[in-house]
């Protein structure tokens, strides 16, 4: 199977909110929620989608010709690829009924361990989405990373007991999520977190805590404070809040602020092997992509989560080939153009 085909197969099985469109950039769906869409007209999900397809890579094939590596060393695990599949929660609700936060996040986070990646897994309203997913990520040998919603700190506490029965390599907390609807007027309160309240999570989570939801320098400095050995660059695919900038445009500022002092993950808009380039030269050690994953595993299985992996794959190494560089630390802020 090839991913064109899983998309095809995806349609049939989806749902109504998600179209399974050949190229995930927001616009079919834009505005609908539950489902993928974004929030209000749905501009920033397309921003991110537009915004990398405007960064420029620069070939250069006068290089030696050798083997390409493409593989990443982070929190102490090799991986093949510097990409990772992206937290999902209630995938019933948002893709269809035809597979439960079980059945998906046994699919996905067993596939992407297998295929030499790891997933990032999704919370929600309901506990048996956290409980779904550290179980599945327990059965790889803690290959995945749970994300945990910003509940009030009683909540989260239960929850990382569960991350800690899971073994998992790392942690993420997607505080961006605090603009959801599900989450405002909550008892006790959950949603936005002081500097003070994050520090208190990462002593909880007693392993690389990754910090979602970042877009401005101010926001990564906080989590840095926090204690965060990571942030994502993400407007949570433009879902919480309208008329954002897009990661791709914040990104590079970001990661020179920050320097080596943390990890740095992308996410929102990334769509092939090229734009994961794009990324990396511009800062990022790895980046996030959700929605085509939802697709992969509708459509296929873990055959469908396979033949995504090595799509994007395919195309990072292709890329990296034509661009003159043989190793992801090669790959730096010449290896692309955008417009000054």
């Amino acid at each position: 199977m090839n991913y064109s085909e899983c998309i095809e197969n995806a349609r049939t099985r989806i749902g109504n909110h998600c179209k399974a469109c050949p190229e995930c950039n927001g616009r079919a769906c834009k505005n609908q929620m539950p489902g993928p869409g974004a929030k209000g007209v749905g501009d920033t999900a397309i921003r991110n989608y537009d915004k990398w397809k405007e960064i420029r890579v620069q070939m250069d094939t006068i290089a030696e010709n050798k083997p390409v590596d493409t593989s990443l060393e982070l929190f102490g695990k090799k991986f093949k690829y510097p990409f990772f599949a992206g937290p999902v929660g209630a995938v019933g609700l948002h893709y269809g009924d035809c597979l439960d936060d079980v059945a998906y996040n046994d699919i996905l986070v067993s596939s992407c361990a297998k295929y030499g990646i790891a997933a990032f897994t999704g919370d929600g309203v309901d506990s048996n989405v956290m409980v779904a997913a550290t179980k599945a990520i327990k059965k790889t040998d803690g290959i995945g990373i749970p994300t945990v919603k910003p509940w009030n700190l009683d909540v989260i506490a239960g929850k990382m007991e569960m991350v800690h029965e899971s073994k998992a390599l790392a942690v993420a907390m997607d505080i961006d999520a605090a603009g959801l609807p599900f989450l405002k007027n909550m008892e006790p309160p959950a949603g936005s977190k002081t500097v003070e309240e994050l520090r208190q999570i990462a002593k909880m989570a007693g392993t690389p805590f990754i910090v979602k939801g970042v877009m401005t320098v101010k926001g990564a400095l906080k989590a840095k404070e926090a204690g965060a050995s990571a942030i994502v660059v993400s407007n949570h695919g433009g879902r919480v809040l309208d008329q954002c900038p897009a990661t791709a445009e914040v990104l590079e500022e970001i990661a020179l602020a920050v320097g080596d002092s943390m990890k740095i993950f992308v996410d929102g808009g990334i769509r092939s092997g090229v734009d994961v380039f794009k990324a990396l030269a511009l800062g990022a050690d790895a980046v996030i992509i959700a929605r085509p994953f939802v697709t992969a595993v509708y459509g296929g299985a873990e055959e469908g989560v396979k033949s995504y992996i090595e799509k994007l794959g395919t195309e990072l190494e292709d890329t990296m080939k034509m661009c003159g560089v043989t190793s992801l630390e090669e790959i730096d802020r010449d290896c692309v153009w955008t417009r000054s």
